[in-house]
């Protein structure tokens, strides 16, 4: 393999840097021929070779011995350089080709950083250690344009509408729970069906987000021929559970949101006539082959298949 061309145009070549080092390091022909896998008279050639490239006498060598000169002594020294920085570039570019190397850039959105994500993240951490990862907070339309922009590698959400450039691979589905105030007369139940509550303040999110949970629950709410008594629309899950620990209202929320404890709420199954569960999909560009997103496609397909049984819709969750 042509590493550098001499002064006569005549490239050098990368394994005639490792024989060189060879004899360098073991002063000796025989002994540097062992530890190649090559014949003698194979690596004096090489040696000669590399010698009449340069020109210069890299080693005086006679019957009794082999030493460096001191030409020879400082092409060792940049050889070994030489050699160092090239498995540097190899091992940078295989890290790079299996997805084990480099950024992603992920965007996340609502109760589900409470539960599945640190869960891929810690897995995809521990096999993929040298991978920068960063998180940004953003609604779904903001999440698909970042996609589309690329400066975005991949999306959380859920309720997501079909996009002709956006791929969504489902990654688990939730049963939607009940958030009460602690003190709530029906806290004392292990589910609550949805009719007994239909006249309750409810506390809705996200607001002003198009197919969101809000909008899930508003027809969750018209199988009753009903709508929500709603006291309060926000923007986010941790908003709303605080509404609740304040004793304003109800809010209806998925269930990784049982993971986000404060004093003064309950979760409660939630039974109603329509679908008591919401998805949870990741999404990223159609046809990317990005080495890490893969990688890190594998570790939440993989997690998703293993931790993320799907709740079916009305029934009690322990």
């Amino acid at each position: 393999m042509p590493l550098v061309s001499d002064q006569h145009g005549d490239p050098l070549e990368i394994r005639q840097l490792k024989y060189f080092v060879a004899v360098a390091e073991e002063l000796n022909f025989n002994r540097a021929a062992e530890r190649l896998y090559i014949t003698q008279p194979a690596l004096s050639r090489q040696i000669q070779q590399l010698e009449e490239a340069i020109p210069a006498v890299l080693l005086e060598r006679n019957s009794k011995r082999v030493a460096l000169t001191e030409a020879g002594q400082a092409f060792y020294q940049q050889a070994l350089n030489i050699l160092a920085q090239l498995q540097h570039a190899a091992d940078e570019s295989r890290l790079l080709a299996e997805g084990k190397k480099g950024s992603l850039v992920i965007g996340i959105f609502g109760s589900s950083i409470l539960d599945f994500i640190p869960r891929v993240l810690l897995e995809f951490g521990r096999t993929h250690p040298a991978v920068e990862i960063s998180l940004h907070p953003m609604d779904k339309d903001a999440q698909i344009q970042a996609l589309r922009e690329r400066r975005l590698s991949i999306g959380f959400n859920r309720l997501v509408p079909d996009e002709p450039d956006i791929e969504q691979e489902l990654v688990r589905r939730e049963a939607l729970m009940l958030a009460l105030p602690a003190t709530h007369p029906l806290a004392a139940r292990d589910a609550i069906e949805l009719g007994e509550v239909l006249q309750e303040p409810f506390i809705l999110y996200p607001r002003g987000v198009r197919r969101g949970l809000a909008s899930h629950v508003r027809r969750l709410f018209a199988d009753y021929d009903a709508v929500p008594q709603v006291i309060q629309e926000v923007t986010d899950v941790t908003t709303s559970i605080a509404l609740v620990a304040g004793g304003l209202g109800l809010c209806v929320v998925p269930q990784a949101t049982v993971n986000l404890r404060l004093p003064g709420v309950e979760y409660r199954a939630l039974r109603c006539r329509g679908k008591a569960e919401i998805e949870l999909a990741c999404l990223h560009r159609r046809g990317d082959g990005s080495p890490i997103l893969r990688a890190f496609l594998a570790t939440v397909r993989r997690l998703a298949s293993v931790e993320a049984a799907p709740a079916a819709s009305g029934r009690e969750i322990s």
